[in-house]
């Protein structure tokens, strides 16, 4: 049964990936310990949370000793997976979609967009790395890439319609762009990517704080 999603990516695995941006700066800096309320200053939470969440995902460290950040990152490095490649797919190469398929920082994260999907026949001619390819090849590249996880940045008119053809190539996770909820099977993964809403919520709480110090 398919229902709607916003996404059921857990609050404390975002933490963890902030913990480790922290933690990879403090390492750069010959940084070798860290205790837990560093951690939670750095990084707006509490020490109880940085806990709990290393807990969960069990990280280990001794925290009356502090953590040793080399440690701390052999474990969310095995948590990520780092030390194997991840194979995506991207279907919708506009211009965000053209954006995403060139950020380099994915293949430091292990991430590789083994191909691109659009309708364009034009983009489809068009040489570039990755690949840009017409949809009726989809099933073949996941297949051939063993893929899992797609990007979807196509309109929203769209968006239902490729998610669909994605599940019923194998894929398992999406992170979608598009600025509409997908309806998927309990056992598919996704995170919704507004960024429309992320920047207006940004402008909200500006004007709102604004408000606020005017009526002091």
């Amino acid at each position: 049964m398919k229902q709607f999603t916003k996404h059921n990516i857990r609050n404390s695995l975002r933490r963890i990936f902030l913990y480790h941006g922290l933690l990879v700066r403090l390492n750069v800096m010959g940084v070798t310990r860290v205790f837990s309320h560093t951690i939670a200053r750095e990084t707006g939470v509490t020490p109880e949370q940085v806990r709990k969440d290393f807990s969960e995902y069990c990280i280990r460290g001794n925290r009356r000793g502090g953590y040793t950040i080399e440690t701390l990152l052999h474990d969310m490095e095995a948590l990520f997976n780092r030390d194997k490649i991840s194979n995506v797919v991207l279907v919708g190469m506009g211009n965000l979609g053209l954006a995403l398929s060139r950020y380099g920082r994915f293949t430091l994260r292990g991430i590789n967009i083994v191909a691109t999907f659009d309708i364009d026949p034009f983009k489809q001619k068009i040489r570039s790395d990755p690949n840009v390819y017409p949809m009726d090849r989809l099933q073949e590249i996941v297949n051939r890439f063993r893929v899992s996880v797609a990007i979807i940045t196509v309109p929203e008119i769209s968006a239902q319609e490729v998610c669909n053809e994605l599940i019923e190539t194998g894929i398992r996770g999406i992170v979608n762009f598009s600025p509409v909820l997908l309806k998927v099977p309990g056992d598919v993964v996704v995170s919704n990517v507004n960024l429309s809403d992320e920047i207006e919520s940004v402008i909200w709480s500006v004007h709102k704080q604004a408000k606020e110090e005017s009526t002091l």
